[in-house]
């Protein structure tokens, strides 16, 4: 057991271990909860790589050792713990219950060190599973389960944000089951697969702030302009929307209450958006939807889910679409669509009786 053997089988998983450590200082983006968390899950798969490494040397001697069987319980636990930490990397929300679990995991392997419930060496040093054998699997199984029902939980989210998170989730469960079959050729893998999955998801939150308005978390101008040349043979309508009374909100309580009604609105059309209706916000208070092999009756019944909605707050806005024809571009679409929501917004104020003093964004 020397550093260089160490070296040798762990390189790839120290370079991008370290490669994260130097990423997440200079880190300005992500919620400090986040990173720390993607910290904590690096230094335990780092401790974990040594440990595992250790406990093969020892498994490989001829004579039994009393470290091997506590290395033996420290690493399933390690694993259980690298597990939760990564469902909670990926949904922050999650209880302080969710490491129940994984403590009983962790009494239960170290329990069976002078015990042997969960697993017990031979004098000749030949490893063998107790009566509780798999369970350290069962309970590794029930987070990876938890963490897929929550990917559905989640599912309104954009197909491609979920094909990530959807191979994410496989390569766990391969690198969980295959030890199961063949543990001399697959001792190494769960390390490397899970920091390879929290590198993944690190560079998959760093691409939705390219993506989404920080504000809102919809889409984004960009992501609006990238969407409609991507899937300009698709689209078939375009829905505008534009708050009413920004201005006057923000004059009267102040720019936060502002952003509160913009988060608010922008939670109303999200909410409604069934599967190939896109919603960004383009600028200020402004909203589109980009609708995909869309009807003219499915986009009058989204923009009245929209005003359902609405009328659940305090908040109104005015909304507009165009659908579109043989030689209709994007950019036409949008233009009639926002044409529309100004005849809206007229009839608003008409009604209302509101000043409208407000800057076009």
């Amino acid at each position: 057991m020397t550093i260089l053997g160490y070296l040798q089988e762990h390189w790839a998983m120290l370079v991008l271990l370290i490669g994260m450590g130097i990423v997440l200082y200079s880190d300005v983006h992500l919620e400090k909860k986040t990173i720390h968390r993607i910290a904590i899950a690096n230094i335990m798969m780092f401790v974990y790589s040594i440990s595992c490494y250790a406990e093969t040397y020892l498994g490989n001697q001829t004579e039994y050792s009393l470290l091997r069987p506590i290395l033996s319980a420290f690493n399933y636990s390690l694993i259980t713990f690298i597990l939760v930490t990564v469902v909670m990397i990926m949904f922050p929300n999650q209880k302080g219950y969710l490491f129940f679990p994984a403590v009983m995991n962790t009494v239960l392997c170290f329990i069976s060190i002078p015990t042997g419930i969960v697993f017990h060496f031979s004098e000749d040093n030949h490893f063998s599973r107790g009566i509780l054998g798999y369970l350290p699997y069962f309970i590794n199984a029930l987070y990876l389960f938890y963490f897929i029902i929550n990917i559905f939980r989640h599912s309104k989210s954009h197909k491609e944000d979920l094909r990530l998170i959807l191979y994410i989730s496989l390569t766990s469960v391969i690198c969980l089951i295959l030890p199961l079959f063949a543990s001399d050729a697959t001792s190494h893998w769960f390390n490397m697969t899970i920091a390879v999955d929290v590198m993944l998801y690190y560079v998959f939150l760093l691409q939705k702030y390219t993506k989404h308005d920080p504000l809102t978390n919809l889409l984004n101008r960009q992501s609006y302009y990238t969407d409609a040349e991507r899937y300009s043979n698709n689209i078939t309508a375009v829905v505008a929307m534009d708050m009413n009374g920004l201005k006057e909100i923000n004059d009267r309580e102040g720019h936060k209450a502002g952003d509160t009604a913009l988060q608010i609105l922008a939670d109303c059309f999200w909410k409604v958006a069934h599967n190939g209706q896109r919603v960004y916000r383009i600028g200020g208070d402004e909203y589109a939807i980009i609708c995909i092999d869309t009807s003219e009756n499915e986009v009058l019944s989204l923009i009245e889910r929209i005003r359902q909605e609405l009328a659940k707050t305090s908040y109104t806005c005015s909304i507009g679409y165009a659908m579109k024809t043989g030689d209709s571009t994007i950019d036409k679409l949008y233009q009639i669509a926002d044409e529309m929501l100004y005849k809206d917004k007229k009839q608003f104020y008409e009604r209302t009786g509101k000043d409208r003093r407000k800057r076009r964004i």
